[in-house]
């Protein structure tokens, strides 16, 4: 594994950690922002693998679709939480009225912490 791609799975997992702590503290926006990088880390760790690198958001999440997901290497719920992830801090950062559900952060931080395991096992296999 290259040392880059090992640094993004730790930068997952940190996040992964401040996303549950916020929300166990009430920082709802925070930690969905937290929980969506959880999920971009991990998938950035699996294209890094590839040599592949992107500047947006969206292309990691297309590039993440067409490389393991299309190829039936990773299950596209997958990327379906990661695109509803992406979404919530979206929403987060950017829409001041929204109000989001302890729940709902709380299932897609549950998600983010199954891809990583999926990825983690994907790479060390």
């Amino acid at each position: 594994m290259k040392p880059e791609t090992a640094q993004l799975l730790a930068n997952a997992q940190e996040t992964l950690n401040a996303a549950e702590l916020l929300l166990n503290q009430g920082y709802l926006r925070d930690s969905a922002s937290r929980a969506y990088y959880g999920f971009f880390y991990a998938a950035e760790a699996l294209l890094n693998e590839k040599e592949l690198s992107f500047k947006k958001h969206g292309a990691v999440h297309s590039m993440f679709a067409q490389e393991f997901v299309k190829t039936g290497l990773f299950d596209a719920r997958f990327h379906r939480g990661l695109l509803d992830a992406f979404n919530q801090r979206q929403l987060g950062d950017y829409d001041e009225m929204v109000q989001f559900h302890r729940e709902d952060i709380d299932e897609t931080i549950q998600q983010a912490r199954e891809f990583l395991d999926a990825v983690k096992e994907f790479l060390n296999s």
